[in-house]
């Protein structure tokens, strides 16, 4: 079993990547957003708390956060390992991540950073779409569906945007990023668990060097996507 760790601002990219992990080596991605997000939908007391801190660009109390993936992570020694996308976060999750595994004799394998320019961020967030029946994504300059006003994968004509993909949000999310989650770096690079990978490749060169990383193929810390 093995277990990662992404890291990145949110639209970095980390939860493409993390789907396409679960497709190719069958690992489970547990995403803290759709978690969430899942809570807000539902309306449940969590739910509303989450909402109006996503709302504002925050980042999730650590307890809350920590809690809903010790639950997921209770699963037999042949499972082929998790995806951890959006968590940790702080160094307080970080700490509680460690006590987790410990307590389920389990090991975090790597720590892989998608490293990305904010203002070119700011683009790919803004622009992106999702069809509003089956989820499949698009964006404004890079992936228009081929027929203009049609999924291409189910055919249907409505579209939705996230509220919180807006320039104001990504900016302050990536201020937030910095702050908070960037300090719990060399807590992992002390370990030698950390590679830093360029997000704003091309999703194929990014998918490239994250397999490199799991296949053992880093040696310095660093790969180049």
């Amino acid at each position: 079993m093995k277990i990662i760790i992404l890291l990145g601002p949110p639209g970095a990219g980390k939860g493409t990547q993390a789907a396409r992990l679960t497709a190719a080596r069958g690992m489970v991605q547990l995403s803290t957003g759709d978690m969430l997000r899942a809570a807000v939908k539902s309306g449940s007391a969590l739910g509303v708390q989450a909402k109006a801190v996503m709302d504002a660009g925050a980042l999730m109390p650590d307890e809350v956060v920590s809690g809903l993936i010790a639950e997921q992570l209770d699963v037999g020694a042949d499972h082929p390992g998790f995806i951890l996308d959006g968590y940790p976060r702080t160094l307080g999750q970080a700490q509680a991540l460690d006590a987790m595994l410990v307590a389920k004799r389990l090991n975090l394998d790597h720590v892989i950073e998608l490293a990305v320019d904010e203002d070119l961020l700011v683009d790919r967030v803004t622009g992106r779409f999702t069809c509003a029946t089956c989820g499949e994504g698009y964006h404004d300059r890079h992936k228009q569906p081929k027929v203009a006003g049609t999924c291409d994968v189910c055919g249907g004509h409505e579209f939705k945007r996230r509220p919180d993909d807006n320039a104001e949000t990504v900016r302050a999310r990536m201020a937030e990023y910095r702050a908070k989650t960037a300090p719990i770096l060399p807590y992992y690079d002390e370990r030698q668990l950390v590679t830093r990978v360029d997000g704003m490749a091309s999703m194929d060169d990014v998918a490239a060097a994250i397999d490199a990383v799991l296949d053992g193929g880093h040696h310095d810390g660093r790969v180049k996507a």
